[in-house]
């Protein structure tokens, strides 16, 4: 028998039944960090670029929000989920580097980690894509959990 809760006893996959489950308020915070290069940065005024495309960060922040909620169909074995809210922060760190941010919350009966983690992703991503015609050196370096609140367990990572 698997140890793996995606696995049913003949080893096919399956989505996790949550029927049984309490509806509890859960949150999820994710982190990206990105390296942009001094070439792009120094393009910003007042914390925004704008391109031909648009504003990157608050298009990107659209961009991961809608992210978030596409989860499921993105992941097979995520559950469709009521998101109650998604906050997605984009900030300059250095000459060369960003932290994107993304936080969901729910009242359900099964966490948000994936749909937080999918928001930073899809926010790089789309920041990638406005400025890729500066610069194509872009690194999208480190995604991360940085924390879940109910459940089971809560999860707090540095």
């Amino acid at each position: 028998m698997s140890d793996f809760t995606h696995i049913n006893k003949k080893n096919n996959p399956k989505m996790v039944n949550v029927s049984d489950k309490k509806i509890t308020k859960r949150t999820a915070t994710a982190k990206a960090s990105m390296f942009l290069g001094s070439e792009i940065i120094s393009h910003f005024t007042d914390d925004e670029l704008v391109t031909k495309k648009g504003p990157v960060f608050q298009t990107a922040i659209i961009a991961g929000i809608q992210g978030v909620k596409k989860t499921s169909e993105l992941i097979p074995m995520c559950h469709p989920l009521l998101i109650n809210g998604v906050d997605i922060d984009v900030e300059i760190v250095d000459e060369e580097n960003i932290e994107v941010f993304c936080k969901v919350t729910i009242e359900g009966k099964t966490g948000v980690e994936m749909e937080a983690l999918t928001g930073v992703n899809i926010a790089c991503l789309t920041i990638y894509d406005m400025c890729k015609s500066i610069s194509q050196k872009m690194l999208i370096k480190e995604v991360k959990l940085l924390e879940k609140t109910g459940g089971k367990s809560d999860i707090k990572n540095d």
